[in-house]
């Protein structure tokens, strides 16, 4: 089998992001974003792989700002990325950017050859 030439991207994807102040830093209460429609590409095979993001986390300071949000997922899109590899960095970029209390990234993709694959990274005490 021949193998796929991954598709080079942005390794600042972090730029795309934004945040606003939280209003209640005193209280710890859940935010939870989930992305239906995640892609990526298989670094293997070149084939698309599909999924469910989901982000959850108890802001310090500061909460990521939803369409730039979507925008920073969506550029996973033409990278070839394996499923542990993508969730490890979204928890990785956002723990920088956010500097959360808690925060939790779950990637729920879709079955391929009869495999399903579900990854979950924690950062911090929940």
């Amino acid at each position: 089998m021949k193998k796929f030439n991954p598709i080079k991207t942005d390794p600042n994807k972090t730029k795309l992001l934004e945040t606003f102040d939280n209003s209640f830093p005193n209280r710890n209460y859940l935010i939870i974003h989930r992305a239906n429609e995640f892609t990526s590409v298989c670094p293997k095979t070149g084939q698309p792989d599909f999924g469910v993001i989901t982000i959850s986390y108890v802001a310090k300071t500061k909460c990521v700002e939803l369409k730039s949000l979507k925008y920073y997922l969506q550029s996973f899109r033409n990278e070839g990325i394996f499923y542990e590899n993508v969730i490890n960095r979204i928890l990785d970029d956002l723990v920088k950017l956010l500097k959360p209390k808690w925060m939790e990234v779950i990637g729920d993709f879709t079955v391929r050859g009869s495999l399903q694959s579900k990854i979950i990274s924690t950062y911090g005490k929940k």
